[in-house]
């Protein structure tokens, strides 16, 4: 008999996908469409400021995934704590991360009770 896929798991895996792909179209469309030297140098800036975030993020959703789909306690907790360290490196954009990290933390419990 199958296992299900965690619940939290995945509605934070879903969020994770869709808020990686915003942010990734949001900062590469603002370095190309600069209309001049000053706005693309102003949208170059917040992008390097914004990198590691962006990294990060992306890092915790493939470890969610990873702890999704492999149904990993490690690989959910892995993820958790890389939504965690997006936050501290880029403070403003807390809200959105901050529902995947509390729902990889409630799926590695689960995790770790069902095995």
């Amino acid at each position: 008999m199958e296992k299900k896929l965690n619940k939290c798991l995945l509605i934070a895996f879903i969020l994770g996908v869709a808020y990686s792909m915003y942010i990734i179209t949001y900062f590469g469309g603002a370095t190309t469409n600069s209309k001049d030297a000053t706005e693309a140098i102003g949208a170059g800036i917040a992008t390097v400021l914004v990198m590691p975030h962006i990294v990060v993020t992306v890092l915790a959703t493939i470890f969610n995934a990873l702890g999704l789909f492999l149904k990993k306690a490690g690989f959910a907790l892995t993820g958790g704590i890389l939504y965690t360290v997006a936050i501290v490196l880029f403070v403003p954009y807390f809200f959105f991360v901050i529902i995947q990290m509390i729902l990889s933390y409630i799926g590695f419990s689960q995790l770790k009770k069902a095995q």
